[in-house]
């Protein structure tokens, strides 16, 4: 009787590893371009004088380098990233925002991504106090900005991609902020709470787009994958996330506040070069194909200067699963 129920629990050990590697086998894994947060390029800008004359690293995600001096960066060697580190001009000043980092992991590094206040002093007095949030997407950024005025027509929000992938994978850490309520900081009003606590997200939006003959972009949604990060964690390897595809409203777990159409304003360029808004105006089918895919990383989820300092959101290996 013990050998019968012996080998009994071994056969059905052995079938659950069979249909566990069954489960993998039917599943392809591909890890994004640089995905695996192992090569940066170290961007070394030195910032005006009459802000101090600092010369500050501002890292992209990219096949690693140095580039020194202000010339204005563009996306290298095939990397679908871009960041929230930016280089600005505004009136002959030069400066620099820094919110995400290349940090060692084992053998390699991954992306830790803070929200922080960024101070610009003239001559020595502070004089704009803006909050940063750490951010990585797929996209690029239009250096130099000129200004903190609609920062989101500053960036190409997503990249082309028509495939229909069933996950997204990654590793993540989080640690979050003491702060009860957010802060907002803009830089050129008085520093104001915001109602609510801070949550680092991660947001995979695959969308159809096309354009009419006056340059307006639009869009279908395709594919949707939202999540908030309520509590700080250890490392968590191989987080996997199911990519919901058409119109979600009817299942249970859709979040209005977090995946509805046009959740968040994007901005595109069009074919005449201009950076228009992308109107998302209606749900795909399950026959849609994508053209752009749309994935970002942030430390807080409120919106350009709206945040907590002290959120961290860490990432690595970010992988698509078929």
């Amino acid at each position: 009787m013990i050998q019968k129920n012996v080998h009994r629990l071994l056969m059905t050990g052995f079938v659950a590893f069979i249909s566990s590697l069954s489960l993998m086998a039917q599943h392809k894994v591909e890890m994004l371009p640089f995905g695996d947060m192992d090569q940066w390029v170290d961007r070394q800008i030195k910032e005006s004088s009459i802000i101090g004359g600092n010369t500050k690293n501002v890292y992209a995600i990219g096949p690693t380098t140095v580039i020194k001096g202000d010339q204005v960066y563009k996306n290298m060697g095939g990397s679908p990233w871009g960041t929230s580190n930016v280089m600005a001009k505004v009136a002959g000043i030069t400066k620099t925002n820094t919110s995400v980092f290349p940090e060692k992991r084992g053998d390699g590094y991954c992306a830790r991504l803070d929200t922080r206040m960024e101070s610009v002093k003239v001559l020595g007095l502070v004089n704009i106090t803006v909050l940063a949030a750490g951010s990585v997407f797929t996209g690029s950024v239009h250096e130099p900005i000129k200004g903190t005025k609609n920062p989101q027509k500053m960036l190409q929000t997503g990249i082309p991609f028509t495939k229909k992938p069933v996950a997204l994978q990654f590793d993540y850490k989080v640690k979050m902020s003491d702060r009860e309520n957010r802060i907002r900081a803009t830089g050129f009003s008085k520093i104001t709470d915001v109602p609510g606590k801070d949550y680092p997200a991660a947001i995979l939006l695959l969308q159809k787009r096309w354009e009419d003959a006056n340059g307006n972009v639009y869009a279908k949604r395709i594919g949707t994958m939202v999540t908030y990060y309520y509590h700080s964690t250890d490392w968590k390897n191989n987080a996997t996330y199911e990519i919901m595809y058409g119109d979600i409203t009817n299942r249970p777990e859709y979040k209005s506040h977090m995946m509805r159409l046009q959740a968040t304003e994007s901005y595109t360029v069009n074919s005449k070069g201009e950076s228009v808004p992308i109107h998302e105006v209606a749900w795909g089918n399950e026959n849609d194909v994508p053209t752009h895919m749309c994935l970002q990383f942030t430390s807080s989820h409120g919106g350009a200067y709206i945040g907590s300092p002290g959120n961290t959101l860490w990432i690595d290996n970010v992988k698509l699963v078929y």
